[in-house]
């Protein structure tokens, strides 16, 4: 018999328990993300995927925000983020500190998500907004530039929906 599983069942830990818990070396930036419902489901993916941080760049919201506790459930109060002016900046601190830069976009020379493989440093994924994607500048900085392979008619996916796509096959056992 396959009964749902109760939250019991499952195991989670607490919040506590996640902020002291050892996380996967990546690093979310959000590079003017405009939906706010977007914002909140990368908070909920994150917090998924036992990440580092958000970086929250531009026009990006940031908590507290009630349209973003919408879909991020809670999980503002267990992931870590900070805010920055622009995209840019974050690019900029996550070099100093020794971060891999990807950025999640469709480029000449991309590196299909199936071929693309994980280096051993941190890595911080950028993701961008939903109209006009990652911002030049920042696809100039990063040290590469991962693409989804799509099958069909249309050739981009919601941004939320490639933050999960993205960590999983990044963090797949």
């Amino acid at each position: 018999m396959r009964n749902k599983l109760s939250m019991d069942d499952l195991g989670r830990m607490s919040s506590d328990e996640f902020k002291l818990a050892k996380k996967n070396k990546v690093i979310l930036v959000l590079d003017n993300i405009r939906s706010l419902n977007n914002v909140g489901s990368a908070f909920r993916t994150a917090d998924a995927f036992l990440i580092e941080a958000i970086y929250l760049c531009g026009v990006t919201g940031t908590p507290p925000n009630k349209e973003i506790e919408k879909t991020a459930l809670g999980a503002t109060d267990t992931i870590a983020w900070k805010y920055f002016e622009t995209t840019s900046e974050a690019i900029t601190e996550l070099k100093n500190n020794e971060y891999y830069i990807a950025s999640v976009e469709q480029v000449k020379n991309s590196v299909m998500l199936n071929d693309f493989v994980k280096p051993e440093k941190s890595i911080a994924l950028v993701f961008g907004n939903e109209v006009y994607g990652v911002e030049q500048d920042v696809i100039d900085a990063s040290d590469a530039c991962i693409e989804i392979p799509q099958f069909g008619t249309k050739h981009s996916l919601n941004v939320s929906v490639s933050i999960g796509i993205v960590l999983w096959e990044i963090l797949k056992p």
